[in-house]
């Protein structure tokens, strides 16, 4: 079937879309029966891919389904949305479409905007797999990607891992057909099936980094050598040879594993770095981490191993602690997701996790008596205020005047770290007006010629 899938493919589509059959056959990407969901942003690399795959679902024995992923990032993303959107409907093909807020996740874990985006649209992909909805993620990454990905992790400090670039086939799920195909083939495949796009103001904008390694870094290497591209790609094939065969060599039956916590000999660290990096990045993969490990972190952790004493430890990105005990490093993950809470004030009863069943009601003022209440004035708080959890930037008014920043207030009052995350506080935008269990703010005292309040109390 493949074999006359690129012969089909020759007569009509030119000879650039030969190497994407041949790579697909080759690395056996694609099986009879799989349905394959096109991560598609409306650009024209996703947009080539998902019409290629779709004129050819028949011929390849699949079901293609697109995934639209709105990042929250640019106004301009609901109109990339609708479009995507319009266009699939026009071809036929089923399209799942998500949001996530990445500015929000960036803020909330300290990372980066494009690691936010990354990790929230990874995240959609790898639910939809788990869900049975798709069996695979055809990615529209290319070579002059692959190119730029590869120059972002020399950069980066990376190994030899690093420098061989993105895998044609990812943990099983994900996909690249386009990886041997350079941007011009992919421009003239769309100006040849007239292939409608959109074009993403944001790729031009230099912040992001690789966007500056597209339109500044690349553009002075072509200059100087416009062969750079291929010359990159195949850099990458011939270390990635290289890399299969030193990992073929390693011996990590030492690492202990325990949830998210592993554990290797120090005495890993007294050998070649090629092996003791290749140990270090397998460790922080079994306790989630793939990303944004750089070599300043591994000469950290072997600086850890060799020269420094037991009990002590380093932090590494993504909340990663690596500690010496005796003759070992341990590595253990302690992010914990920030818990989610949205909403309205109203006399009910609510579960905060981790911290306890919150209580609210009304009651008449002569009752303000029990001392381990909190009693505040409800028509003084903001009908936008809703009950959520903490976040950077929130302040509150003290008793008898003066605005303090929420996690100060919390220190002054000796709430533990474990606890600061995990109590509901009704808020407005940054201002505070109740702490639950805790506090309240100036601004809604009780007043005594009132006739009623709210109450709340806090059950652990």
């Amino acid at each position: 079937m493949i074999d006359f899938f690129v012969y089909y493919a020759k007569e009509n589509w030119g000879k650039e879309m030969e190497k994407i059959l041949d790579f697909v056959k080759k690395h056996n990407l694609i099986k009879p029966g799989e349905v394959i969901g096109v991560g598609v942003s409306g650009g024209i690399d996703s947009m080539c891919l998902l019409h290629f795959l779709n004129e050819n679902r028949q011929l390849l024995d699949i079901e293609v389904v697109a995934i639209h992923i709105n990042h929250g990032i640019r106004e301009a993303s609901y109109d990339e949305a609708r479009f995507v959107m319009q266009k699939c409907k026009e071809m036929g093909v089923r399209v799942y479409k998500f949001s996530i807020d990445a500015p929000k996740i960036a803020k909330e874990k300290k990372i980066s905007i494009e690691t936010a985006a990354r990790e929230g649209r990874y995240g959609v992909f790898e639910a939809l797999v788990k869900k049975d909805i798709v069996d695979k993620v055809a990615l529209a990454h290319h070579q002059s990607d692959q190119a730029e990905t590869i120059l972002m992790h020399i950069f980066r400090g990376c190994g030899v891992s690093g420098a061989r670039g993105m895998e044609p086939v990812r943990d099983k799920i994900y996909i690249r057909p386009m990886l041997p195909v350079s941007k011009e083939e992919i421009n003239e495949y769309a100006s040849l099936n007239n292939i409608e796009y959109v074009e993403d103001e944001s790729n031009t904008d230099t912040s992001y980094a690789r966007n500056y390694v597209r339109n500044v870094i690349m553009k002075d290497i072509l200059k100087k050598w416009p062969n750079a591209i291929e010359a990159i790609n195949n850099f990458a094939s011939a270390v990635s040879d290289d890399d299969d065969y030193i990992k073929s060599l390693l011996n990590t039956n030492a690492l202990l594993v325990d949830d998210k916590i592993v554990q290797m000999p120090c005495s890993y660290f007294y050998g070649s770095s090629s092996i003791y990096s290749r140990i270090v990045f397998k460790a922080l993969s079994l306790i989630g981490v793939k990303k944004d490990i750089e070599r300043k972190h591994i000469e950290m952790i072997r600086e850890l191993a060799v020269n420094l004493e037991n009990g002590k430890k380093i932090k590494l990105p993504y909340d990663i602690t690596v500690s010496k005990e005796y003759d070992y490093l341990t590595f253990e993950n302690n992010y914990v997701e920030k818990p989610k809470m949205n909403k309205a004030l109203k006399c009910e009863e609510f579960d905060a996790p981790n911290f306890g069943t919150v209580t609210v009601k009304r009651v008449k003022t002569d009752k303000m008596n029990e001392s381990d209440a909190l009693y505040f004035d409800y028509r003084k708080v903001p009908k936008e205020a809703r009950w959520r959890y903490r976040e950077e930037g929130d302040v509150i008014e003290k008793f008898g005047g003066g605005t303090k920043k929420l996690k100060s207030f919390l220190i002054d009052k000796k709430i533990p770290v474990r606890l600061r995350d995990y109590i509901p506080v009704l808020a407005c935008e940054n201002e505070v007006y109740v702490i639950a269990g805790v506090a309240i703010s100036e601004k809604v005292r009780v007043d005594a010629d009132v006739p009623t309040c709210f109450k709340i109390t806090v059950k652990k």
